[in-house]
């Protein structure tokens, strides 16, 4: 056994993930990313004296929309308290969230492993709260800039349990909660722009061992190769530690991915007084349960359901399945489309291969591809009905189908010529055409070389200018060539 095999890691993820609401959570500021800075924020947001928050309702409904997908339980009644700590990005001093009644507690989100595992992580909380502004050390040679645009924007934090054990799982865990917020129309999961921030609670003790290790937490990782490869990085120098008989403090440290290491911040020997009391401008929220199945009804189709339909009704593979259900909008054009051709295997194919390869070409999003999912039905139509070829269709036919959208795709065909011939008694002529030129080649299969069936294919579809069906025109060839 390697000393790394020794011990297990035990960690537990804070996701931060930033709410598509137009506006603040609890001011009408405008919530977006990307403005000038200081241009979003107004008194409420600054926390000026006589100013009063009011919670956005959109943001609540964004909670119990979280919390219906991942199966928690919804609190009725939710209160609001402030959290006091002063960072020079923190406007009001304090932050307003939630302490000791977060909106939803419990659930879980299934995360699936590289080796088609699963992996069931529990959560604890989901609460809701407002974010603080940003810290800009890289502009000013001599100061610290303040943007203060963030401060106020509404924000879902998913605590887990300690229930994740490797640097993979917690990978395959994040790509999950991206989906799962996507497909919700919460978050767009962009975590390079911080609209989706992951904290990681790290420790290690021996296998079997009951008690936890000394937990370290790592911040600041900005994408979800990071937020791993941080996770790996810490499991070693922790387990270092301790073979080398040194105690490992319990700091918070951050993640350099220039030097491929993580650095000590700050200790938290001694516990954060934050301070936590009820917020007394804010009243309690009541959540009945008429809202929440309101809230049900509307939620979409969600990617795990997706799978289990992917694979079982329409007998996808599991790889096809995760690779539609990936983005929504790729899902929602295959739902629709495999309403219109019942050659499910075919539409993945469509999608994954030619559709896919137009638009990574393009630079597009899947978002800009505008062809209707019918269209593709009807070329996939064709195709079934041998009036047209795999590689004319993917080549020639959907090219131009894409520029001229209001044309059926048999009418371009027909334009392009690239309707083939399964006229069997014109083929059996081109046939015989070809044998007869290959007088000696014929001798040769009927003497056991059947490796030639292939060369007469082609040249009876030389001679029918590619447009000889090709199911048809092989078994015509062996069967003639067998006489």
């Amino acid at each position: 056994m390697t000393v790394n095999n020794k011990y297990e890691a035990v960690i537990g993820l804070e996701c931060h993930i930033q709410l598509l609401t137009k506006t603040k959570m609890y001011s009408s500021d405008v919530a977006e990313y990307g403005g000038l800075p200081n241009s979003y924020v107004s008194v409420v947001t600054l926390g000026h004296p006589g100013t009063l928050p009011v919670v956005n309702e959109r943001a609540v409904e964004f909670a119990v929309r979280l919390g219906l997908a991942v199966k928690a339980d919804i609190r009725e009644e939710n209160q609001f308290a402030r959290k006091n700590y002063f960072y020079a990005d923190l406007p009001k001093g304090y932050q307003i969230t939630q302490d000791k009644t977060p909106i939803c507690n419990n659930g879980y989100i299934i995360a699936k492993l590289k080796d088609g595992s699963e992996k069931r992580v529990n959560l604890t909380r989901i609460h809701m709260e407002e974010d603080a502004g940003k810290s800009l050390h890289d502009i000013d040679a001599n100061d610290t800039l303040v943007d203060l645009n963030r401060a106020g924007t509404p924000l879902l934090e998913i605590v887990t349990e300690p229930d994740i054990r490797s640097a993979e799982e917690a990978y395959a865990y994040l790509t999950e909660v991206r989906k799962l917020v996507r497909y919700l129309d919460i978050c767009d999961g962009n975590m390079e722009e911080g609209s989706l921030r992951c904290d990681a609670n790290i420790s290690v003790r021996l296998k079997g061992a009951p008690e936890f290790g000394k937990k370290v937490e790592v911040k600041n990782m900005n994408s979800f190769r990071n937020v791993q490869r941080a996770i790996e990085l810490e499991i070693e120098r922790q387990i270092a530690m301790v073979e080398a008989g040194e105690p490992i403090a319990v700091e918070t440290r951050s993640f350099d991915a220039v030097g491929d290491r993580t650095f000590s911040l700050r200790s938290k020997e001694s516990a954060n007084d934050y301070r936590y009391f009820p917020e007394p401008d804010l009243q309690p929220v009541f959540i009945t349960q008429d809202y929440i199945n309101k809230v049900k009804a509307e939620l979409p189709t969600l990617p795990n359901e997706l799978f289990n339909t992917y694979t079982q009704t329409y007998k996808l593979s599991e790889y096809d399945a995760n690779q539609i259900i990936e983005l929504k909008e790729v899902a929602f054009y295959f739902n629709t489309l495999v309403k219109h051709t019942g050659n499910h295997k075919s539409a993945a194919n469509w999608l994954m291969g030619p559709i896919k390869a137009f638009i990574n070409e393009r630079a597009l999003n899947f978002s800009d591809f505008k062809l209707a999912p019918q269209k593709i039905a009807e070329i996939i139509s064709l195709i079934d009905a041998g009036k047209i070829s795999n590689a004319a269709a993917s080549q020639r036919l959907f090219p131009a189908l894409v520029d001229a959208p209001e044309k059926s795709a048999e009418q371009i065909a027909t334009e392009l010529d690239l309707i083939q011939n399964s006229n069997s008694n014109e083929l059996q002529e081109l046939v015989n055409e070809a044998l007869s030129k290959h007088a000696a080649k014929v001798a040769e299969y009927k003497a056991g070389k059947t490796g030639l069936l292939g060369m007469f294919v082609g040249e009876v579809m030389k001679l029918s200018k590619g447009k000889a069906d090709p199911k048809l025109l092989n078994q015509l060839v062996k069967e003639t060539l067998e006489k």
